[in-house]
Formats: structure tokens, sequence, C-alpha cells
């Protein structure tokens, strides 16, 4: 499973969101069987992380180093399975550039927010099933609509504010590992009930 983790600028909240969702999915990345990236619907190519941003990664266990933004292209979007967003301005960008990925683009808050269900809906390893997964997911968007499903941009911000975003952002990657491996594993078939 490919996913793609998109901000504005790719320097900032995407680069935190991606290095915290890799740790977290850790086993599976190690394993081949996910990846994770990221990619600024403004960004130019090869930007280090922004330095607040890098700081507060490192506070939260990450290592900024070897990050080089890059600008999202449709070749790139299209070729993920999953491509989570900072916001729905982002995520509308997104569609906008690759409307393929219709079903396949949540923003990450919308995506943590279908976490209870997602456990649910899926029997067993998903094989070649991954989209066709995600976008049973997309399906149940409609129960997680209301309320604030954005991430806010700290960039220009102080310290204070970049550190609230990471904090955010990393209580937001753990439910979207828990969707991740629901839709990689499912669960055991004599889990049924």
């Amino acid at each position: 499973m490919r996913i793609l983790v998109v901000c504005i600028g790719n320097i900032c909240r995407s680069p935190l969101a991606e290095r915290l969702l890799a740790a977290r999915l850790a086993p599976e990345v190690a394993a081949g069987r996910c990846s994770v990236g990221s990619a600024g619907v403004g960004a130019v190519d090869g930007h280090a992380m922004q330095s607040q941003a890098a700081v507060q990664l490192a506070r939260l266990g990450g290592d900024p180093d070897g990050f080089a933004s890059r600008r999202t292209t449709t070749d790139l979007v299209s070729a993920h399975d999953l491509v989570l967003t900072a916001t729905r301005d982002v995520r509308a960008s997104v569609v906008g550039v690759a409307p393929a990925v219709l079903h396949r683009a949540f923003t990450l808050r919308e995506l943590a927010a279908l976490a209870p269900v997602a456990a649910e809906l899926f029997d067993g390893p998903a094989g070649d099933d991954v989209r066709r997964r995600v976008r049973t997911l997309s399906s149940r968007r409609a129960t997680v609509a209301a309320g604030d499903l954005d991430v806010p941009d700290p960039m220009g911000q102080d310290d204070a504010v970049h550190e609230a975003v990471a904090d955010l952002l990393a209580a937001t990657v753990d439910p979207v590992a828990a969707v991740v491996r629901a839709v990689l594993d499912g669960r055991p078939v004599e889990a049924r009930g």
C-alpha cells in the first residue's frame, strides 16, 4: 500500500505526518507492505523540513534528516493507494490535479475518525484489493463529515503553535495507522461475530 501525505509547502505538516506515520507503521514498512511519502500542492522541490517542524519531529522521537520537499503531480498522486491531506482545501486541490483519486483521498483527521468502523469492514488480508478497500472507507465518509477535519497550518506562527500542531498530528497518526492495518489485514475470519 502506497501512502502519500500532502499539505501546501511540504516542509511542515506533511513531512511531520509522513515521518510519524512511517514510524507507527514500521513493521509494515520494513516488510514492504506499505510505504509513506509526502508532497505539497505548492511545494518547491528539494527543501529541508522547516526548522520549527523539525524540532517538533525530534521532540516526538522522529528524525528530520534526509527529508526533501516535492511538489504534487498527477503521476505522483495517481501512483498512491491512499492520499492523506492536511485540510479539505488541500484535498480539493489534489483531486483537482488527479480526479481519479477522489475516493482514495481523505484529510488525515477524516481518516482517523473512521478508525472505529474500519476494523469491522474487512475480513482477512487485502491482497490486491487495497484500492477497493480504501474506496469502501470512502463510502463511510459521510459518517464523519461534521466537525473540524483540518490540521491548522503553523507556518509563520510561534513555537507554541508548532508544538500544538505537532501534538495534533501525533494523536492523529495512531488511528490512521490502525485504519491502514485494517485495510491491509482486515480482521481474522474467526473473529467475526
